[in-house]
């Protein structure tokens, strides 16, 4: 489902996904509240959300498109500029699974909806980081790390931080030299551990907690 209230951005981008074999658009919402409405009725996998709409925006609209029965498989793939880093924080907070520049390529567009619908998150480091340096700004008090990250042992850990440094499970493996699939486990017990959904979740867990310091890296 394509979001977004600028009529000719959300008609492109609609064709665009529609020309895909393997992608059905099946509804298009010019504003949050008809986002909601659609989504309850056509149960779409992935929501293409822009964030600032008339009314109720991108944010609300996702929050509750994620809160409602059923809608645990949903994914929300938030477009943005680089001037409202702090809007993508807050719609990632509330279960987004990444964002995407409003100025991508179609390829950018198409490789994201298909990235996000197979539960993976897109997080690109370039916006990454700007999202993060503001997060930091704004709040001052450092965070206390929830206790179920006491629960994770040394490895599970180490590849928590991996992923909140962006990356992917192949590259993880080649850091930790172990194999893809026992990265694989490692991720779904930090997600079972810690209650998360996914990737984008976890890098919001890693800076809030502090386990993740901005300007430090991954090492």
């Amino acid at each position: 489902m394509v979001v977004d209230d600028q009529t000719i951005v959300r008609a492109g981008f609609a064709a665009l996904l529609a020309a895909q074999e393997d992608i059905t658009v099946v509804g298009e919402a010019g504003d949050g509240r008809e986002a909601v409405r659609l989504a309850e009725r056509n149960r779409p996998d992935v929501v293409v959300m822009d964030i600032r709409m008339p009314g109720m925006d991108g944010i609300e609209a996702t929050r509750h498109i994620l809160a409602r029965p059923g809608a645990e498989d949903v994914r929300v793939l938030v477009l943005t500029t680089f001037d409202v880093d702090e809007y993508v924080y807050e719609a990632l907070s509330v279960g987004a699974s990444g964002f995407l520049l409003k100025d991508a390529t179609a390829e950018e567009l198409v490789s994201a909806v298909r990235v996000v619908a197979r539960g993976d998150s897109l997080l690109a480091p370039q916006v990454t980081g700007r999202l993060i340096r503001e997060f930091t700004k704004q709040r001052r008090n450092r965070p206390q790390a929830p206790s179920a990250l006491g629960t994770l042992t040394a490895r599970e850990n180490e590849v928590l931080v991996l992923i909140a440094g962006g990356l992917s499970n192949g590259e993880i493996a080649r850091r930790l030299v172990v194999s893809e699939h026992t990265v694989k486990t490692h991720v779904a017990r930090v997600f079972t551990k810690l209650g998360l959904r996914d990737r984008a979740q976890a890098v919001m867990l890693a800076y809030e907690s502090g386990v993740v310091v901005p300007g430090e890296g991954v090492g």
